[in-house]
């Protein structure tokens, strides 16, 4: 084992960290703000993998460039789900339960849609680049990964700019805090709810043309990715976009510097391990309020 392979590793997972954050961030978002806990979540992610991966089969779209239409294909399904699945949830006494319960029935339902129509078999996102690595000196830097980490660090810039520099997401995050005083100056809480949603699911969308740079996909490894948003979610702070951030970026690095040194089937074990004492120690998380 040399210097250089452990330096790889960490780079490699600290990358990887990056793409999780913006995996796991909308997941926070709507349940911090709206004590929605979304377990379809991640199925949306494979979705926008899908269309990413069609629109660069068959119309040669660059999966770059394919991400504006699958924001918005994602934000209008959002949309639609909050009108007809999560909308009549809020009303519910219990609004976590109810909406575990509620959107469980939702990733079902997709991820049965997407084997029907694109069967349950692994495909991987590889347009040219991303099969070519970056060298610096002896040490190499896959570009699949560096181009999903680049792709989920401006999309969580964006999404921080629009929660703390915009009406909307002031908004957004004055329901969050304080909801009866949003609501007694004015602020439109089912609007505020269906844009939190849609921008949830849309940068779900985003995230999974990121991981399908690196990965290989299919409809069921949705509740594999489902883990990870958990994981990073709680160890980030639930509805901070910052803290998610940095959760991804250091279980990242911890990925990495283990995938280093140990047998890859330790590496999980000691990710849940730290959510266990994170959960004991700090249940609000390591950036969290």
């Amino acid at each position: 084992m040399t210097l250089s392979y452990i330096i790889e590793s960490i780079i490699s997972g600290i990358l990887l960290g990056g793409i999780y954050a913006i995996l796991s961030v909308g997941f926070g978002l709507t349940w911090g703000t709206m004590k929605v806990l979304n377990i379809s979540h991640s199925v949306f992610a494979v979705l926008g993998a899908f269309v990413s991966y069609w629109l660069f089969v068959k119309l040669k779209v660059d999966p770059i460039l394919s991400l504006p239409l699958i924001v918005i294909i994602l934000f209008s399904s959002g949309a639609i789900i909050y009108k007809l699945v999560i909308r009549p949830v809020q009303r519910a006494k219990d609004v976590i339960m109810a909406s575990m319960v509620a959107t469980f029935g939702v990733a079902i339902v997709v991820e049965n849609v997407m084997s029907y129509f694109w069967r349950p078999d692994p495909r991987i996102l590889k347009p040219a680049y991303a099969s070519s690595s970056i060298f610096l000196g002896e040490i190499s830097i896959s570009q699949g990964p560096l181009i999903g980490f680049i792709m989920a660090i401006c999309a969580i810039s964006l999404l921080y700019w629009f929660l703390n520099h915009t009406y909307i997401g002031k908004g957004v995050q004055a329901t969050w805090q304080n909801p009866i005083g949003a609501a007694l100056v004015g602020i439109n809480q089912e609007r505020v709810s269906l844009i939190t949603f849609g921008l949830s699911i849309a940068s779900a969308g985003a995230a999974g043309v990121a991981m399908a740079l690196i990965y290989a996909f299919y409809p069921s490894v949705q509740s594999i990715w489902t883990l990870f948003v958990f994981l990073v979610t709680i160890v980030g702070g639930v509805g901070s976009v910052i803290g998610t951030g940095l959760a991804g970026l250091l279980i990242g690095s911890i990925i990495g510097i283990c995938a280093a040194f140990l047998p890859f089937v330790w590496v999980n074990v000691l990710l849940f391990a730290l959510l266990l004492v994170i959960l004991l120690f700090k249940p609000e998380g390591l950036f969290g309020n």
